[in-house]
């Protein structure tokens, strides 16, 4: 016995698990995936029962992107988009006075979390939209209290809205459009923290990036006014404050507005200073796909000869010009 372990331990070979593709591997990541599906199913059932639900809720969005089709599952499951539902509509009474708690507001963006899975996933994000489901959210947006609560709460939302129309989809642009999204992008634009500014103009963006929203937007001098407006006063913010993240959208969403001959014609007289005197120079340093934009836009604007050969606009008399 005394010559046996240091036979084993020199002559025998270490131990190796499995190749990843031999057949025992297969096997294993098989049942490490039904483990977690498994998890992700007794989760989800959770959801249906009040006395388990928070707990559930927090879970499955901590642990959502590790759940493989999560969104169907919630989709499909009986009862659980009411549930979710159950959770936002509850909050509504605190939005108004401003009460939301930060316990009450965590809880109801774990929710929201899962509703953005909802709304990133393929095969159930056209669902989502023909539920109307977005518009449960449209509340959220419309608070003006800066409390971190109601941020957070803003933020979160924006995130849904911000999943819908990541993927380039004209049906999602037609209903955000029928359904106002803009005015309350607008206000978190104003009144947001850097962050949730970033993704409402991003929204705005993605709007604007599709022909419907680029006619939508520039069909009246009010809704043109409207965006112009808050796109300039974020510019003259972020003279004082630079966020290149944010400056970036802004300048494509200034871009896109110039490929339309009456919104170009009227940007020549409202387009901030701020974004022709090199102003943005040092921030814009690292930036180059943003500084060809804004070279881009300056030489769309700047095309007098051309656009003085238009129409006039109508929005001339919203601009003082």
């Amino acid at each position: 016995m005394s010559n046996l372990l240091p036979t084993l331990s020199i002559n025998a070979p270490p131990f190796v698990g499995p190749s990843p593709t031999s057949p025992a591997a297969a096997v294993t990541a098989q049942s490490t995936k039904d483990q977690k599906m498994a998890s992700a199913e007794q989760l989800v059932l959770d959801l249906c029962d009040p006395e388990l639900r928070e707990s559930a809720l927090l879970d499955l969005s901590k642990k959502r992107e590790i759940f493989q089709d999560l969104a169907p599952l919630l989709w499909n499951s009986f009862g659980t988009i009411a549930a979710l539902l159950q959770e936002i509509v509850s909050i509504y009474p605190a939005l108004s006075p401003p009460t939301l708690t930060p316990g009450a507001s965590n809880r109801v963006c774990n929710a929201l979390a899962l509703l953005q899975c909802v709304a990133s996933h393929s095969e159930t994000r056209i669902l989502f939209l023909n539920a109307h489901i977005p518009l449960y959210l449209y509340p959220f947006l419309n608070t003006t209290s800066k409390t971190r609560p109601f941020e957070y709460l803003r933020l979160t939302s924006l995130g849904v809205i911000g999943a819908l129309v990541k993927v380039d989809d004209p049906e999602v642009i037609s209903f955000l459009l029928q359904t106002e999204i803009i005015p309350l992008c607008l206000r978190t634009m104003e009144m947001g923290s850097e962050l949730s500014k970033t993704v409402a103009t991003f929204i705005v963006q993605k709007i604007l990036l599709d022909d419907v929203g680029l006619r939508y937007i520039c069909a009246t001098a009010e809704r043109f006014f409207a965006v112009g407006t808050v796109l300039a006063n974020m510019v003259v913010l972020l003279a004082e404050q630079p966020s290149t993240r944010l400056l970036k959208h802004i300048i494509r969403c200034y871009l896109r507005l110039s490929e339309n001959p009456r919104a170009c014609e009227a940007l020549q007289n409202c387009i901030p200073e701020m974004l022709k005197d090199g102003t943005f120079n040092n921030c814009l340093r690292d930036d180059v796909a943003t500084r060809r934009w804004l070279q881009q836009l300056l030489h769309n604007i700047s095309g007098g000869s051309l656009v003085s050969t238009l129409q006039p606009t109508g929005f001339e008399h919203m601009l003082g010009s």
